[in-house]
């Protein structure tokens, strides 16, 4: 009779373990399938679309300054996204500093690189090679790519005065030309 009152003593506590594991299996497997949609989502959205509002970010550059989006409003923005390891990045560098001269006398046009999963001397060794002279700095934790939904570089995003994206480039620009001819409209405005 001792043997049996020591298992009924055992057995609720048992009973108890295992129910709380399960709890914690399934509340963990209703985490990972929560994950997992919203990852989903993100990626069925895709990048930043034209006519959405343009992702506020904080740009801390490789000089320490720090640039936000929002403080640019009244002048059109540039925002491209590259890396050093990135081939076809180096196929519009040049076309984009050109542009960047051309447009930074008259202040209307700031330019903004933004280094995505680089390391820094790298991306200094770029940035020197292609004599890149607009603001640039990296992607700290990838936040500014996430905001933008980024699907690979480069990718540039032309923002209006009212910080609304007006033009998405995947992929390089093929020319000067291109580049112009998705901020010279939003210049009249």
């Amino acid at each position: 009779m001792e043997v049996r009152q020591v298992e009924q003593v055992v057995q609720p506590e048992k009973k108890q373990r295992s129910s709380i594991g399960k709890v914690f299996a399934w509340t963990g497997l209703f985490l990972l399938l929560t994950l997992i949609a919203a990852a989903m989502f993100i990626a069925y959205q895709g990048a930043v679309q034209q006519e959405e509002k343009a992702p506020d970010f904080t740009l801390i550059t490789f000089d320490g300054e720090q640039i936000k989006l929002s403080d640019l409003r009244g002048k059109v923005v540039v925002v491209n996204f590259w890396a050093s390891w990135c081939n076809p990045c180096e196929d519009e560098a040049p076309d984009l500093e050109a542009a960047w001269r051309q447009y930074e006398p008259t202040g209307e046009v700031v330019f903004l690189g933004v280094d995505y999963v680089d390391t820094e001397p790298e991306a200094m060794k770029y940035l020197e090679k292609f004599d890149i002279t607009y603001p640039n700095g990296p992607d700290l934790g990838t936040r500014i790519s996430h905001a933008y939904r980024i699907v690979g570089v480069p990718e540039t995003y032309i923002v209006d005065k009212n910080g609304v994206v007006t033009d998405v480039q995947i992929g390089p620009f093929p020319s000067l030309a291109a580049i112009q001819r998705m901020i010279d409209p939003l210049l009249s405005n």
